[in-house]
Formats: structure tokens, sequence, C-alpha cells
């Protein structure tokens, strides 16, 4: 596969983040207006520290439905142990990390700074412009 077939050129390079403090409702809205399944979730200083999936959220409704808590933050749902890519990953080796994982995103780190974000999605993007550059 081609060199420019790299993470970095197929990520989201403006990702949705949200804050730890911010309410976890706020956050739901974003990603269903967004269509997207999830975002980091970055402190004041912009480092990450989490990110928020929908499964995560699945936990807002169990808790919502026994004990009609909806105003929790972020911080509360959200996964701290977070896997990373780099930018200048190939996207079939992230492919295959897609298989065996199941994760449906990354956040794309460079020089341990968060630039972007890639997903499921935007491999199979990938895999369709490498088709129509090599058909013509």
């Amino acid at each position: 596969m081609n060199q420019a077939f790299t993470v970095k050129h197929f990520m989201s390079a403006a990702p949705v983040t949200f804050a730890p403090e911010e309410n976890v409702l706020d956050a739901i809205t974003k990603l269903v207006r967004n269509r997207i399944s999830g975002a980091p979730v970055m402190d004041a200083q912009g480092s990450l520290i989490g990110i928020l999936s929908e499964r995560d959220c699945l936990r807002v409704t169990v808790t919502a439905a026994y004990h009609g808590d909806w105003g929790r933050p972020v911080r509360e749902y959200m996964s701290t142990e977070v896997q990373t890519v780099e930018a200048d990953m190939g996207v079939v080796e992230l492919a295959e990390r897609f298989l065996s994982e199941p994760f449906r995103r990354y956040p794309v780190v460079e020089n341990n700074r968060l630039i972007g974000l890639i997903s499921r999605r935007d491999i199979l993007r990938a895999l369709l412009q490498l088709r129509s550059s090599t058909s013509q």
C-alpha cells in the first residue's frame, strides 16, 4: 500500500472533544448531533485523559432509570485507559488492529499531543480511495 495511506491522511483533524466536568447529557447530545460514536476527553491543559463512547453513555441510561440521576459529569462515565495511535501508522496496520481489538475509534497523537481521531469508517474511506487510485 502506498506510503500516503497513513492515519494522518484519513483522520478527523478537528474532532469533537469533551471536558471532564461537562455534563454527560450535553456530551451525549454532541455525539448524537455529530453522528459520532465517541470522543476524546481533554483536561484544562489540553492533555488527553479519557474517551467517552456510546457504550460509556449507555451507563447513563441505566443510572437514570434506576436512580433518576441525569446530571453527572463526563469524568464519571469516561474510559480512562485510552489506546492511541501514531499519525504515521499505516492504515492497513490500523485495520488489522481494529480487527483484533473492540475499539471503534482511536485518538491520534503526535509527540504525545492529540492531533485527531480515526475511526473504522475512516479506514474504509481509505480503502475506497486506494481502490479508485489503483483502478485508473
